[in-house]
């Protein structure tokens, strides 16, 4: 997979699978993204909801070797912009570990990689849907999905408190919900 695409006033981005020699990559830009002061610089932290890891290598490779699951690199030359990854199940495609370099979020680099797993899980894995799971307090991403055509469906997961692979909370009302959007 290489697709090349143009953001505006921006040299073109370039989308690739991940292989095993990204996983240091993606775990420095997914940490980036969600933890830390680092994440500050872009909207999507969660900083203030938990600590930790965000993923972890062991974590990220096994997607990356999963049969029926990719994880979508997009970049300009070497400079990793984002990230994601899409697993067949079923029907519907599971998107998670979405994640857009912080000094970047804003500026259209998520909404290709969204185009992009959403064209690869229907045109490749044949799916009529894309499923993912948010923080249920994460107002303003849960908005943004939906201005992309993701709906709430009222359903929840409980976070796993006590699991340090996903993070250490520093509130006691987490918990993920269902988006689906049809493809």
């Amino acid at each position: 997979m290489t697709a090349v695409t143009d953001l505006p006033n921006e040299a073109a981005v370039e989308f690739r699978l991940a292989t095993l020699a990204d996983i240091p990559a993606i775990e420095k830009l997914v940490t980036s993204a969600y933890r830390g002061d680092a994440s500050r610089a872009g909207w999507t932290t969660e900083a203030d909801l938990l600590d930790g890891q965000r993923v972890d290598p062991v974590g990220i490779g096994e997607v990356i070797e999963k049969s029926g699951s990719l994880v979508i690199l997009a970049a300009r030359g070497v400079l990793l912009l984002a990230c994601c990854h899409i697993e067949k199940q079923g029907d519907a495609c599971y998107f998670g570990m979405f994640a857009v370099d912080p000094t970047l979020q804003g500026g259209g680099v998520g909404k290709l990689v969204m185009a992009e797993a959403e064209r690869v899980a229907k045109d490749d894995f044949g799916c009529t849907r894309m499923e993912m799971t948010v923080i249920s307090v994460r107002d303003e991403l849960i908005a943004w999905y939906e201005r992309r055509g993701y709906r709430r469906t009222g359903k929840y997961k409980p976070f796993p408190y006590g699991d340090e692979r996903f993070g250490i909370p520093k509130r006691d009302d987490l918990k993920f919900e269902l988006l689906v959007k049809t493809l």
